[in-house]
């Protein structure tokens, strides 16, 4: 489940992100929910929230494809070892699924392609795309995973194969 909630959504980021290159100019916000929902094409450099974009990026970048690899990895090994219960499976799956869509763009353009402009009023939230949802919507299953996962008392015996 991991690698298809993965492979799914580095799809639908890709394609989401063609069409905004092809469709919306740069910079020109188009509103689609007024006062709540737009459209807008950015070039993300830095991380989340834009986070980093004024460094120097001949650091910065191959020290974002560094972190996203090393994040990929300790998500895979994670997925590895997991029971695969719950919801974390498709959550880790979405989460390494936006780290692959954020990659290819940081790797093959330098940046990342943003779209999505959500504001109330004056309030206007960071621009963001269809791989930063997904990381967002993974990181909340896994955080409900947790909470409701029954726990197992510290003092429990532990069975004689984990000894």
């Amino acid at each position: 489940m991991p690698a298809v909630s993965a492979l799914l959504l580095t799809a639908a980021d890709q394609a989401s992100k063609a069409w905004a290159v092809r469709n919306l100019p740069l910079f020109e916000p188009r509103d689609l929910v007024p006062g709540f929902l737009g459209l807008v094409h950015v070039r993300n450099t830095g991380v989340a929230f834009s986070l980093l974009s004024n460094l120097d990026p001949r650091w910065v970048h191959p020290l974002l494809i560094l972190a996203t690899l090393l994040a990929m990895a300790a998500v895979v090994a994670y997925i590895w070892h997991l029971p695969g219960k719950g919801v974390s499976p498709f959550g880790l799956g979405l989460i390494l699924g936006g780290a692959i869509g954020n990659l290819i763009d940081r790797w093959r353009l330098g940046y990342v392609v943003d779209f999505i402009a959500l504001h109330w009023r004056a309030h206007h939230w960071p621009t963001f795309n269809v791989a930063d949802v997904g990381i967002s919507v993974g990181v909340v299953l896994l955080l409900i995973d947790m909470a409701l996962s029954p726990k197992e008392p510290a003092d429990a015996p532990r069975p004689a194969e984990d000894r």
